[in-house]
């Protein structure tokens, strides 16, 4: 029987380094939008809820779902994989993917090339192509088990375990049955999320490019944009990858 695959969009607006980044507009759309547009031409997930806070300051991204039409779930602000749990379980999620609202290219094809890999594994819990970044930093996706989920939920009690949802999980190999996924190039160095204002600068010079466009540009097209005007990887270049779990790694440290 198959499993009910449903995407998990973590979103809220209280972004410190990018204020209000969640509705923040690209080309004509808020940030969380297209994400939403780009996840739904994924042909592996059955349905997908953001998942945002319970904060008054959220109440424009429960808003922005209702005229979408999209599911929506509202938890913990601080304690992002106990929001994740709760969503799963009032959903009837069986197999998680989680996305997050500041990647305006996720790529449905590599999407389902992570979820695929899960459904056609022997007893596997999480596949991502986040243990060893292969990918452009925004293209990432992890897969994983509610049960997974359920486990790092009950067991994990770092607190950038709970604010990451994930990093339980990947830590404990020993624990979980991982695997990750490459790209035959290694792209790591390109950077296509949305953190600062220079970031904001490149999604937007990228989407002007594709206005145009009755399809939807994936991974190779933007890379062939790239190639033809190789100045706008500079935009962002040097933008340090998962600077938030870092500094949540630091916090605990100094603690």
């Amino acid at each position: 029987m198959k499993k009910k695959i449903v995407a998990i969009l973590q979103a809220r607006m209280g972004s410190t380094r990018l204020l209000g980044k969640s509705l923040i507009d690209i080309c004509g759309k808020p940030l969380v939008q297209r994400v939403i547009e780009r996840v739904g031409y994924s042909k592996l997930i059955d349905d997908l809820v953001v998942a945002t806070t319970e904060k008054h300051a959220d109440d424009v991204i429960v808003e922005l779902c209702r005229d979408l039409g999209a599911k929506y779930f509202r938890g913990s602000e601080d304690d992002v994989l106990d929001r994740y749990y709760c969503c799963a379980k009032r959903f009837n999620v069986e197999i998680v993917v989680r996305v997050t609202a500041d990647d305006p290219f996720k790529d449905p094809v590599v999407i389902d090339k992570v979820i695929g890999a899960l459904l056609e594994s022997h007893g596997l819990d999480y596949v991502s192509n986040t243990i060893k970044p292969t990918f452009p930093d925004g293209l990432d996706i992890e897969v994983f088990t509610c049960k997974t989920l359920e486990k790092a939920w009950k067991e994990a009690t770092r607190k950038s375990d709970r604010e990451h949802v994930t990093p339980y999980i990947w830590r404990n190999p020993n624990i979980f049955k991982i695997r990750n996924i490459e790209n035959n190039v290694d792209l790591s160095h390109l950077r296509w999320t949305l953190d600062t204002s220079r970031d904001l600068e490149f999604a937007r010079e990228i989407y002007s490019r594709f206005s145009a466009c009755a399809n939807l540009f994936l991974m190779d097209d933007i890379l062939n944009l790239l190639e033809r005007e190789p100045w706008l990887a500079n935009i962002n270049a040097g933008v340090e990858r998962n600077e938030g779990y870092k500094k949540s790694i630091a916090e605990e440290n100094v603690v």
